[in-house]
């Protein structure tokens, strides 16, 4: 019993004081976590950098690997720069290792982790400045982190006399048990620093030869994957590669060491027992880390290329071109026909957009902005496709064609980027008291979203260009008479000035997306054969 309660106050202690360290330094840290993650993104070097100076300062590179999740969640940090983060996350975990091997065994612990504690706690206290009260925490929980560590090595002595835990690393499958129970143990502490003190702790009591420890380093290595999975339930897809980044560096890292260990496990633990066990464990812990790191540096493109092919959104899907096929372009006529079909598709997506936000569907608003830059890169590929079939030997016929398919994708463009401005006047118009007004409004977006339907396109069919232009006349006579109205009650007082401009804004967001979407409609016509084409005007 007195076993049990030991090992499980120093493990709690052990923890208590990583919380408050790691929460200490990110605080007093403020902003310069996530300024240090950012500047990441100007070199790959800088990034592997940033990820081992941070993760060795707050002492957990699970928060390092989360915070960088959650960058790049946000959109704050780029793929390629953030796998280079987690693999310096994976070496500065090891500081843990030195810090214990180093210190928290050679030491006398209560010589000094007690007067940190009561330091700590005097800053913490009586410090105005709250970095300097954030410090304090770090320093007290420094502190507690070696009185923790204290108690599991008491509390290891004499192990190996009740439990025979040096027998079975005598074989790989002992050390694959042994890669399992590091890897249980962080999962269930969600700390790999408290899994490594556990080992260096065993370790330094004799309770178990190098290779089995060893092998749990590897395990709580591993076992760092659990957290950052976690964290990106519900994530942007951007998320889970980088999570899944992790997952693959570990599991290759952990392969690394495992062959090591079953290599070279006789001269482990015959030859090297006269030397420190727990500095070589250390210096084990961050050699196959080091080694897994030059392993992917150089495969680290072909990783961020794999991991892009997974895990994608259906905003990234919508913006895949589906008809633009390069082996076609060697014909002309079937490459624009390709192209028409990838207009046609980007008709109905910003149609759908256009709808959703004139309609003014709450549900839809977090969805506008990822929707315009899908199309916006979709609409990129179509122009890029434009001249490349502009490079191969046209008729006259085809050569007219291209500059209104140009002409038609900024027209699409324009439509979305409009759709996913509307939201922010979603409440001006849902706050007008004038029962008249709001008739009018609800009428005009009606008849809007009716235009919308009739333009989009289809690959079949298409209204024609005299229909089109009879109908956004129409809705050009019903919005003239709309702004009068609006104008007209904020002269009367029934609107405020402010809110009047507003509305109007809103109103003129509206039109020119309704004119948008009449003129891709009108032009259409100019990119079907010549013979069942409209007669276009020469200005728009």
């Amino acid at each position: 019993m007195g076993l049990l309660g030991d090992l499980i106050g120093g493990v709690g202690l052990f923890l208590l004081g990583m919380h408050l360290m790691t929460n200490g330094m990110k605080q007093a840290a403020g902003q310069g976590l996530k300024k240090a993650l950012q500047a990441a993104t100007n070199s790959p070097t800088r990034g592997l950098a940033s990820g081992i100076l941070i993760t060795a300062l707050v002492q957990s590179s699970s928060a390092v690997t989360v915070a960088t999740i959650g960058f790049v969640n946000a959109g704050l940090l780029k793929l390629r720069q953030s796998i280079n983060v987690i693999y310096g996350c994976n070496i500065g975990t090891t500081m843990t290792g030195w810090l214990v091997a180093l210190i928290g065994f050679k030491i006398k612990i209560s010589a000094f982790a007690l007067p940190l504690v009561g330091l700590g706690m005097l800053l913490k206290l009586s410090g105005n400045d709250r970095r300097i009260s954030h410090i304090g925490m770090a320093l007290a929980g420094f502190g507690l982190f070696f009185i923790g560590l204290d108690y599991l090595k008491n509390a290891f002595d004499g192990l190996d006399n009740q439990l025979p835990l040096d027998q079975i690393s005598h074989s790989p499958l002992g050390l694959i048990l042994f890669v399992a129970a590091g890897f249980i143990l962080t999962f269930l502490m969600q700390s790999s620093s408290a899994a490594m003190a556990i080992t260096l702790s065993l370790t330094a009591a004799g309770s178990i030869p190098l290779a089995s420890a060893g092998a749990l380093v590897i395990g709580a290595n591993l076992g760092t994957t659990s957290t950052a999975m976690l964290s990106v339930i519900g994530a942007t897809s951007n998320a889970k590669r980088i999570a899944a980044a992790h997952v693959v560096f570990n599991l290759i890292t952990g392969v690394i060491g495992v062959l090591i260990l079953i290599l070279l496990a006789g001269l482990i633990n015959q030859d090297l027992q006269n030397l420190n066990m727990v500095t070589l464990l250390a210096a084990f812990h961050t050699l196959f880390n080091v080694v897994g790191v030059m392993v992917m540096w150089p495969l680290t493109d072909r990783l961020e290329g794999f991991l892009k092919r997974r895990f994608r959104s259906q905003e990234e899907d919508l913006a895949r071109p589906r008809f633009l096929d390069d082996t076609v372009l060697a014909s002309p006529s079937l490459a624009v026909e390709a192209m028409s079909n990838e207009l046609s598709r980007v008709s109905g997506l910003s149609s759908n957009m256009a709808r959703a936000a004139i309609s003014a569907e709450s549900s839809e608003v977090t969805k506008l902005t990822a929707l315009m830059n899908s199309l916006h890169k979709l609409n990129g590929e179509i122009g890029r496709y434009n001249q490349r079939i502009a490079q191969e030997n046209l008729s006259p016929e085809i050569s007219s064609i291209l500059p209104s398919a140009m002409r038609i994708t900024r027209y699409y463009s324009e439509i979305a980027r409009l759709s996913a401005i509307l939201p922010k006047y979603y409440e001006i118009i849902d706050l007008q008291s004038d029962r008249s007004l709001h008739e009018l409004i609800h009428d005009y977006q009606s008849k809007t979203i009716e235009l919308i339907d009739s333009c989009e396109i289809s690959q079949d069919s298409y209204i024609s260009g005299h229909e089109s232009r009879l109908q956004i006349k129409q809705l050009e006579k019903q919005y003239q008479q709309l702004k009068n109205h609006v104008m007209q009650s904020s002269i009367e007082g029934h609107l405020k000035p402010k809110d009047s401009i507003e509305l109007l804004d809103a109103l003129s967001h509206i039109h020119r997306l309704a004119e948008q979407v009449e003129k891709a409609a009108r032009y259409w016509s100019s990119i079907t054969p010549m013979q069942t084409r409209d007669s276009i005007p020469e200005h728009d």
